[in-house]
This record gives structure tokens, C-alpha cells and sequence, in this order.
């Protein structure tokens, strides 16, 4: 076998990627517990790597990777890649937000049903014997006006799953026009502004988003609103979330994704702002799994293998 067929795998993976990548003629070494120091050592055999998020895909990493043709990443952000790199070098990116689509727009639901109907507080309250109906009376989603920001795979597979709440849906993407979504109504974000009740986040990360909402900008919408984020984290800091909590701006909030998910490199602030927000009932917390379930990651391999044989 050549050098030109050989697929390094560095994050672990539903192993049907292996018989899969097999099937295409590569030779698969299948690494998930491998560290950074021995990928720069063995990079430049493979002309194939399939990842998910534990190492960056950094320029120093890319110049040792002399062979490489081909990146699969296994999700959707690309944050973490040199994108700049790779169109320099001709290399493909392949990612697979196909896969776990439907996963994140399932979760985004269930979390605001759950913040909704306080769901997660009732659940502890009886099993500690407080049966406080008043206390625990729902709001209802139905007759809301919901806004997406961003309408990309994440944010189309939310607008569908949304269709049998009778809500009203709005969408805002900068990149994107022509929704083709009858059930969705095309606006700028002005509109969102003007209009939602709730506000979900589907955006990657770059540096156009990073801190994009801000207190001020939160405070320009025309109403108290829900916002939901199953995106990047990065897009809203933990201050600026408790700020807009703390004044009524926002009424509550459902984080998949965090400021800073490695709760060992918190700042001083972040960890004093993060314990804040640990504290508010009206924040329901998931650790980055909207898109992490059973089936999406299955159907992220076969996403990508479709990538993957129509550029081959």
C-alpha cells in the first residue's frame, strides 16, 4: 500500500468509520487516545485525517502534514482548523453538520420546554417531598415569536422541529438568502430585535461572532427574551449573560455550550461569573451534547464518507 491512502484517526468515533473508509480502499489507523506530541510525529505518513475537537488543526501541525489531502471533521465547527492553511495548499475540508442536525434541533426544544415548564426544579422538588404547583406553572410556547440567528444546517433542522408549536418563526442570516421555508419568515435582524419572545443561536465561531452579544445589544430587543445557544459558546460571555439575567433583559437561558468549557482554566471571573450563573433557576444547563446522540453519531460517518468518495 502508498502513502496515498492512509486515514488517521485521532478522536474517537462510532467504528463503523473504519469498514466504511475501508470499503473506499484506505487504510485506516484508528488513534483516539493519541496526543498531540505523536500526531507532529507521525502526521506526514497519512494523506487522510479524521477528527472531532481535541487537538487544534493549527499551521504548526498542518506544515508537518506534507502528504495530507484530506481533513474530515466529524461535526460541524471549524473553529479550530486553519482554514487559510488549507486553502493554500489545496487541502479538502470535509464536515458533516448533516449528521447531528437533527440532534441539536431536538435538544434546543426539549431544553426550552424544560426551562418553560421547569421541568428539571420540579423533578427535585417532589423527589424531596414539596409538591408546589403554583410554583411550578408553565409558560407556553405556543402563540411566541421565536427568532433564529443563523440558518444553516443547526438552525433549519430548529425551524422544523418548531412547526408544530404554532409559533411564529423568524429568521436572520448575514451569508444566506432565500430560505425557501414557507413556515419561516425571512427578516433582518432588526425584526428579531423588534419581535421574539425567543432568541436560538446557530452560528459558528469566528471572529465576527466572538462576543457578538453583548449587554448593549441585548438590551436594543423590544422585550424581555429566552435565548437558547447550542452554537459556540464564545458568542455570549458568563458576564455578560448574568448582567442581562440580573436586569431582566433576558428571562432565561438554555446553554449546551459555554464561555469556557474546560472548568479547570477558569479565569478568577469566570469562575465567579459561571457560580452565578450555577445559582439561577432560570438557566438550564447541558455539557455540549445537543448534538451528541445515538443516531448523529452514526450518521456523522456516513456523512462524511459521502464527503469524502465524491471528492476522491
Amino acid at each position: 500500500m502508498t502513502q496515498n491512502n492512509k486515514v488517521l484517526i485521532i478522536d474517537e468515533m462510532h467504528l463503523s468509520i473504519i469498514p466504511l473508509l475501508e470499503a473506499e480502499g484506505f487504510v485506516v489507523n484508528y488513534r483516539p487516545e493519541i496526543k498531540r506530541e505523536e500526531i507532529l510525529t507521525i502526521v506526514s505518513e497519512y494523506t487522510g485525517l479524521i477528527i472531532r475537537s481535541k487537538t487544534p488543526m493549527d499551521r504548526a501541525l498542518l506544515e508537518k502534514a506534507v502528504n495530507l489531502k484530506f481533513i474530515g471533521r466529524a461535526g460541524a465547527g471549524l473553529d479550530q482548523i486553519d482554514l487559510e492553511f488549507l486553502e493554500e495548499k489545496g487541502i479538502q475540508l470535509h464536515n458533516a453538520p448533516e449528521g447531528n442536525r437533527d440532534a441539536v434541533g431536538e435538544h434546543a426544544i426539549g431544553g426550552l420546554l424544560s426551562l418553560f415548564n421547569h421541568i428539571n426544579r420540579a423533578d427535585v422538588e417532589v423527589r424531596n417531598g414539596v409538591w408546589d404547583r403554583e410554583g411550578n406553572r408553565g409558560e407556553e410556547l405556543a402563540g411566541k415569536t421565536v427568532g433564529i440567528f443563523g440558518f444553516g444546517n443547526m438552525g433549519q433542522a430548529f425551524a422544523k422541529k418548531l412547526r408544530g408549536f404554532d409559533v411564529k418563526i423568524l429568521a436572520y442570516d448575514k451569508y444566506k438568502k432565500g430560505f425557501e421555508f414557507d413556515f419561516v419568515e425571512e427578516v433582518t435582524f432588526e425584526q428579531i430585535v423588534d419581535e421574539a419572545d425567543v432568541l436560538s443561536i446557530h452560528v459558528p465561531l469566528t471572529a465576527e461572532t466572538r462576543n457578538y452579544f453583548t449587554l448593549d445589544l441585548l438590551r436594543k430587543f423590544s422585550k424581555p427574551i429566552y435565548l437558547i445557544n447550542t452554537a459556540r459558546g464564545e458568542v455570549i460571555s458568563f458576564e455578560t449573560l448574568n448582567k442581562a439575567l440580573e436586569s431582566g433583559v433576558l428571562k432565561g437561558a438554555i446553554l449546551d455550550v459555554l464561555e469556557n468549557e474546560k472548568f479547570k482554566t477558569f479565569t478568577t471571573q469566570q469562575k465567579e461569573e459561571f457560580e452565578k450563573l450555577t445559582g439561577r433557576n432560570n438557566v438550564l444547563f447541558s455539557p455540549h451534547v445537543a448534538g451528541w446522540t445515538f443516531q448523529s453519531y452514526e450518521k456523522i460517518n456516513q456523512v462524511l464518507l459521502e464527503k469524502i468518495r465524491q471528492k476522491k
